[in-house]
């Protein structure tokens, strides 16, 4: 049977294999946790936050996150595309996610805030009205991806082709312009 945990704060705790497994968090804050060990079996977290945590290398594949705040956490190599589907938002806040993986997903109105987002894996990923707010986007592929209305326009080092991301009514800076003329290997002053 599943656990249940309301408003629950926990701090500096390190979870391994099966700590976390048929436990549905809510409301709760994890504080400075490492999540490097653990496997998450039908978890869902709904309205919480993580601050300085660490994921990297965290293998999330049945996880639901629902309204979920990360603050300085890192998640380097972390595979969101197995996550639950379902209400799917969260947010990025000075957080280091490079290597990571949100193909195919359904990311709709999800911000990333100060983060560096170096060679993360979006391709084919809904990124529409995703603001991306002075974050290292090198070498992040967005191959098929759909960035309607997505704002890039604080972000740096992306290179998007045009020809097969979706841009409409995207937002992006002079200086960005480059990263989407790459292609054609002309040179922007």
């Amino acid at each position: 049977m599943p656990k249940y945990e309301l408003d629950k704060t926990y701090t500096h705790q390190t979870y391994t294999k099966e700590t976390l497994d048929h436990t549905d968090f809510e409301g709760c804050v994890f504080n400075q946790c490492d999540f490097t060990e653990a496997t998450f079996v039908g978890v869902t977290f709904i309205d919480c936050t993580f601050n300085n945590c660490n994921f990297n290398t965290a293998k999330i594949n049945y996880v639901a996150f629902r309204t979920v705040t990360f603050n300085k956490c890192k998640i380097k190599e972390v595979n969101f595309a197995m996550c639950d589907k379902l209400i799917f938002e969260i947010h990025f806040n000075n957080c280091i996610l490079d290597f990571s993986k949100f193909y195919t997903l359904k990311i709709k109105g999800t911000t990333f805030t100060n983060c560096s987002l170096i060679a993360v894996d979006f391709m084919a990923t809904d990124l529409t009205e995703v603001l991306f707010d002075n974050c290292d986007l090198y070498r992040s592929e967005f191959d098929k991806a759909i960035a309607i209305k997505a704002d890039f326009s604080t972000s740096y080092n992306y290179t998007i082709d045009p020809e097969k991301t979706k841009i409409k009514k995207a937002v992006f800076s002079i200086e960005g312009l480059k990263g989407l003329l790459a292609k054609h290997d002309i040179v922007v002053k």
